[in-house]
């Protein structure tokens, strides 16, 4: 299987990466990223041989090679994003929900879905957030934008032949302990210290809104390879009971 990943930079992307590589179920990944994949980022031996690196700035444009290319894979995860802390609504806007359905469209256009057989669908998995919201009502804008972006997906695919959305809405998540140098070069200070005690007080406290983000990559990456075909929308709480079967 073919994977399109974005978002390779980020604590999320970097983590689907290395599960991604490390799952012999998928052949070869497309990161799709605006900069190189970080040196500092420890990887397998081997993940330049089943790794082709696109670099492209303006994520609401894709000229018809490059859409063809992409096109060419079997699935996408679409980790891209950030905190809305310091961005405009329309900033927000933009990065949220216009690349995201600049590349959906773009994937579309290029065939993505077709000739696919039934239940075999291009699969698009979207890393979104727990407590956004599709009906766009609530105060914070952050949680308005992805669930309109998560909204427009779903009904996208659904009308599209040969594509199948699915939302996934992780809680607080965090660089793994596994790779401290993560943390170092993705974690401001002051989260730093977050992360060195909120892990242990959410498990304990509210596990719901806790996404251990060994779990949160391997649930995307079996998302991805149609593991739980079912369901459009993933929340984090049954992204725990699900996760253990893998």
């Amino acid at each position: 299987m073919r994977l399109l990943l974005t978002g390779v930079t980020g604590v999320a992307g970097l983590s689907i990466y290395r599960a991604a590589l490390a799952d012999p179920a998928i052949s070869h990944i497309t990161v799709l990223s605006r900069r190189p994949i970080p040196s500092w980022a420890v990887l397998p031996s081997d993940a330049s041989s089943k790794t082709t690196t696109i670099l492209h700035t303006d994520f609401l444009t894709y000229p018809p090679d490059l859409a063809k290319r992409l096109a060419e894979n079997d699935a996408c995860v679409w980790a891209l994003g950030k905190s809305a802390v310091g961005m405009s609504e329309e900033e927000y806007t933009t990065m949220t929900h216009g690349f995201l359905m600049a590349a959906v469209r773009a994937l579309h256009d290029a065939g993505v879905g077709e000739g696919r057989e039934e239940g075999n669908s291009f699969r698009f998995v979207f890393i979104s957030g727990e407590s956004s919201d599709q009906t766009e009502k609530s105060q914070m804008m952050w949680a308005r934008i992805k669930g309109r972006a998560e909204k427009d997906l779903i009904e996208f695919c659904k009308a599209s032949a040969g594509m199948k959305a699915h939302v996934f809405r992780p809680a607080y998540f965090c660089p793994s302990p596994k790779y401290p140098q993560d943390r170092l070069h993705q974690r401001s200070f002051m989260y730093r210290t977050f992360d060195r005690v909120m892990p242990t007080i959410m498990s304990c406290v509210a596990p719901s809104m806790w996404t251990p983000v060994e779990d949160l990559s391997r649930f995307s990456v079996g998302l991805a390879k149609g593991r739980w075909p079912e369901q459009d929308l993933y929340r984090n709480s049954e992204m725990r009971e699900l996760v253990k079967q893998i």
